[in-house]
């Protein structure tokens, strides 16, 4: 198993998070400038963050039901929320995250696979074995034993979520794995596992919304270093340091008392385009009733339209491109397998013949049978987008 051991330093390539105009009421963004990094939130911090050294020790999660567990983080902003909450989180929207605070993520509004899709709906002290957190929770003191076995230093679990000391960031929570005890140089341990995919995030340092998360947590703790201790496709150990950022941890606090402020008012964030926001976006508007609302003499809205027909004609334009590049491909590979280029390499392989079931064979010489195992599905809503012709634009329907 590999061990490295490396000072985390804050990036100066890091990903940058746009963010579009908000198409619903007045709300903007929690990140209302045009992108956001870790580089980005230490330039545009003004503030400075005078920390306390004692968090309250808000709840103790040793035996904590699911229930309980879920009810407890709708109460303030934990360190998985951190990252989130500030627009940056790969796994998870603003949205989303603030349909959880406020409730409306719930099985009872949304579908199973969205449901399946919310990390934080299996953040819970006992989840699901199919669930991406339960690998995680029962690799997570197998890394901290090898952790005090690499180092030396010994760890003791933390089993309750703690609330900031300061009455006025009483929002700000903090689920700590590990304390790491007799030591000056670090004082948390925070244990993650990483997939084939995850490991990806990993290759240049901690990701972002780990980061996030740790500084959270050292903001809520008053303490002054972290070690994250990660297994990586479970056969490489790499354990990074991570200082106290005063800049940074006073930008994220301003920022999430932004997204907080967005909770207490019920006032709906701005989608971002992901995976995530589609997630919510479907959960928070399930049903539709057959109305029209007539966007023609609303600017803001209609010019996202606009946008939204000439991306599509662009799309559409690339979609074709790449049909045409891989056809010519094709056609100089001929009957070879393989193709080696100076940039890369491609394939024109045949699939293996497969066996599939006739479903409409079935249906016709067995309807009985089919009519047994006849299942039900909800519907979910279709977005269409149609465009009137040039000359007709002014035309009603």
């Amino acid at each position: 198993m590999e061990y490295q051991h490396t000072e985390q330093s804050p990036s100066t390539s890091l990903a940058v998070v746009s963010h579009q105009p908000l198409a619903i009421g007045t709300a903007t963004p929690v990140n209302s400038d045009n992108s956001l990094s870790l580089t980005v939130l230490r330039e545009q911090s003004t503030k400075t963050h005078t920390h306390t050294a004692n968090a309250i020790r808000l709840i103790n999660t040793k035996g904590l039901s699911r229930s309980e567990w879920l009810a407890v983080r709708k109460q303030g902003i934990g360190g998985s929320d951190a990252a989130a909450a500030v627009g940056l989180n790969p796994y998870q929207s603003q949205l989303e995250l603030w349909m959880i605070k406020t409730g409306r993520f719930t099985e009872e509004s949304c579908d199973e696979s969205d449901i399946n899709h919310s990390p934080s709906q299996h953040s819970s002290a006992t989840p699901d074995i199919e669930s991406k957190m339960y690998w995680g929770q029962v690799l997570e003191p197998i890394v901290a034993q090898h952790y005090t076995k690499v180092t030396g230093r010994k760890v003791r679990k933390v089993n309750a979520i703690l609330q900031h000391a300061d009455s006025d960031k009483s929002w700000m929570l903090a689920n700590i794995d590990y304390r790491v005890i007799g030591s000056d140089e670090v004082q948390l341990l925070e244990c993650k596992t990483a997939g084939e995919y995850g490991a990806k995030l990993w290759k240049d340092g901690v990701p972002e919304y780990v980061q996030c998360q740790v500084q959270h947590q050292l903001a809520v703790t008053g303490l002054q270093a972290a070690d994250v201790c990660v297994l990586i496709c479970g056969q490489q150990l790499k354990i990074y340091r991570i200082e106290r950022d005063e800049e940074l941890i006073a930008k994220l606090i301003e920022l999430e008392r932004l997204f907080w402020q967005y909770v207490q008012s019920n006032t709906t964030p701005c989608a971002d385009g992901s995976e995530s926001s589609g997630v919510a976006l479907r959960c928070l508007f399930p049903q539709d009733y057959g109305q029209t609302v007539d966007f023609s003499d609303n600017t803001h809205v209609s010019s996202l339209f606009d946008s939204l027909i000439n991306t599509r004609k662009q799309l559409s334009f690339y979609q074709q491109q790449e049909e045409f590049y891989k056809q010519l491909l094709q056609q100089n590979l001929g009957e070879a397998s393989y193709a080696q280029f100076a940039q890369g390499s491609l394939s024109w392989k045949k699939a293996k013949d497969s066996v599939y079931l006739d479903t409409t064979a079935l249906a016709k010489d067995h309807p009985q049978l089919c009519q047994q195992y006849q299942r039900s599905k909800v519907g979910s809503r279709r977005f269409l987008v149609s465009e009137r012709p040039v000359a007709n634009a002014k035309a009603s329907d």
